[in-house]
C-alpha cells in the first residue's frame, strides 16, 4: 500500500469551503476526522515539507498510513465545528484524542429542569458536579474551550437561552437579567417565555449540536407560519429574522489555522511488544502503553499464547496480528520491539502484510541485557530515545511478572 502524496489531492475535489474531512485507510476505516473553514487548504497544509517540525511525528506516522481523504461539506463553520465532535464521539478515530485521555477538554451541558439551562465547562468541572440524572444532553469533547464559548455566543443569539438567572415565581416584581435586556436570555426571569416556548429554543440548540439542519429550519419556518395564522406578527418577523441569521452565519474566525492538537507529541503513543518464556515452553506476550512520556497502565494488554508458537519470532507475529485486531484501540505512532534486526524485520512484515506502516524500532541487548542500541529511523530515535527504553524495560518487565503468574497457577 502507497501512502498519500501531495500530487493525490487533485484527485479528491476538495472545495474550497467549511466541513470536516476523514482521513481513512486502505480499508476505508476512519483514522482521524478534523474540521476546516477550507477543506482545500486545511487538508493541503498536512502534506507541506515541514511536518515534523511544526506538528511532530505523530502526523507524520498517521500521513504515512492514510490511503485517501473523504470530506463532508457544511453551511457553515460553526456546523463544522460542532459537527467534528459529534463524529468524533460516533466513530472515536484512532489518531484523534480521546475524551478519556484529557479532562481539561469541554463539553456542553444542557441541565434537566422546567427552563433548562446551558452551560459550558471543563469536563472535569462537570463530572464533579453534574449526575446523569441532572442532565438531558452533554456534547463535547472539544479541545478548545475559546472556540467553544465563541460557538456559543453565536448560538446564544439565534436561539437565546439561560444560563444563570432564575425563573420568575410570581412573587414580588419580575426583573431581567443582564443576558434578558440585550436579547440573549428570552426572559423567564421576568415571566417573559413559558415552559412550551422555552423548550422550542432548547430543541433547536440540541439539533444544531446533533448537525439537524434540515429540522431547525423545519421547526422556525413552522413557529413563523403559526404566528402568522394568529397575527402575532412581532412574533413571526422575530423568528424570520431568526431564519436569515441562521443561513448567513458569519463565524469565519471560529476555526483557526492553528496546530492540530491531536498530534502534539505530548499524545505521541507507543507501544511496546515482548515475548516470555522459560526453556521455550508457556510462551506468553504483552503489550504496554507510553502516551507522551507517562505509562498508561490501563491500556497494557496481555497474550496467552499457543503452545504450537515455537520461537520468539512466531510469537511477536501473533501478538501484532491480534493486537490490530483491535481497531476500536487507538493505533500507536512508533512500535518498539524487543531485539535485533530480524525481530524488527518480522514486526515490519507482519504490520505490511496487514495493511499498516507504522514505524518500528528495536532495541538490541548486551549479554547482560542491557540495551546497548536502537535499530530503526534516526528521526524517531533521536526524538523519543528516553520513552523507546521506557517502553522496551516495562514491556520485559510485564511479560516477565505475566508469565511468573502463570506458571505459579500450574504448579
Amino acid at each position: 500500500m502507497d501512502c498519500m502524496k501531495k500530487q493525490d489531492l487533485a484527485k479528491l475535489n476538495l472545495p474550497d469551503s467549511p466541513g470536516v474531512y476523514f482521513f481513512r485507510d486502505s480499508d476505508g476505516v476512519i483514522m482521524y476526522i478534523g474540521k476546516a473553514t477550507s477543506l482545500k487548504d486545511r487538508v493541503r497544509s498536512y502534506f507541506n515539507p515541514d511536518l515534523i517540525d511544526t506538528r511532530g511525528l505523530r502526523l507524520v506516522s498517521m500521513i504515512m498510513i492514510a490511503h485517501t481523504v473523504t470530506h463532508q461539506t457544511t453551511e457553515s463553520v460553526l456546523e463544522a465545528l460542532l459537527l467534528e465532535s459529534k463524529l468524533i464521539k460516533d466513530h472515536t478515530p484512532p489518531y484523534n484524542v480521546k475524551e478519556k485521555d484529557n479532562k481539561s477538554f469541554s463539553c456542553v451541558v444542557i441541565t434537566r429542569e422546567k427552563f433548562p439551562r446551558v452551560l459550558v465547562m471543563r469536563i472535569r468541572d462537570f463530572e464533579k458536579r453534574f449526575t446523569k440524572k441532572d442532565t438531558q444532553a452533554v456534547y463535547g469533547p472539544f479541545v478548545s474551550l475559546q472556540q467553544l464559548r465563541d460557538a456559543l455566543k453565536i448560538i446564544r443569539k439565534l436561539f437565546p437561552f439561560r444560563d444563570r438567572c432564575e425563573p420568575y415565581d410570581g412573587e414580588g416584581v419580575p426583573k431581567k437579567c443582564f443576558n434578558a435586556q440585550i436579547g440573549l436570555c428570552p426572559g423567564m426571569c421576568a415571566g417573559l417565555i413559558g415552559e412550551t416556548e422555552y423548550k422550542k429554543n432548547i430543541a433547536n440548540i440540541k439539533n444544531l449540536f446533533s448537525g439537524k439542519r434540515t429540522e431547525i429550519k423545519k421547526s422556525l419556518e413552522q413557529q413563523m407560519h403559526e404566528y402568522a395564522k394568529k397575527s402575532l406578527f412581532e412574533k413571526a418577523a422575530k423568528v424570520r429574522n431568526t431564519l436569515f441569521a441562521f443561513d448567513h452565519i458569519k463565524d469565519i474566525s471560529l476555526i483557526k489555522d492553528d496546530t492540530i492538537t491531536s498530534f502534539k507529541d505530548t499524545n505521541f503513543r507507543i507501544e511496546a511488544y515482548d515475548v516470555a518464556h522459560i526453556s521455550g515452553t508457556s510462551r506468553v506476550g504483552v503489550m504496554v502503553v507510553i502516551e507522551g512520556k507517562e505509562k498508561e497502565k490501563s491500556e497494557y494488554r496481555k497474550f496467552k499464547l499457543p503452545e504450537s508458537i515455537n520461537d520468539d519470532y512466531e510469537g511477536l507475529r501473533e501478538i501484532i496480528t491480534r493486537r490490530f485486531s483491535h481497531k476500536e484501540w487507538r493505533y500507536p505512532d512508533l512500535i518498539v520491539i524487543d531485539g535485533g534486526q530480524v525481530h524488527k524485520q518480522t514486526a515490519e512484515k507482519v504490520l505490511a502484510s496487514l495493511g499498516l506502516l507504522i514505524p518500528c524500532v528495536s532495541v538490541v541487548k548486551d549479554e547482560r541485557h542491557k540495551p546497548k542500541d536502537i535499530l530503526g529511523d534516526k528521526v524517531h530515535v533521536d526524538y523519543h530515545k528516553k520513552e523507546i527504553l521506557l517502553a522496551n524495560n516495562e514491556a520485559h518487565r510485564f511479560a516477565i511478572t505475566y508469565h511468573k503468574t502463570l506458571r505459579d497457577k500450574v504448579r
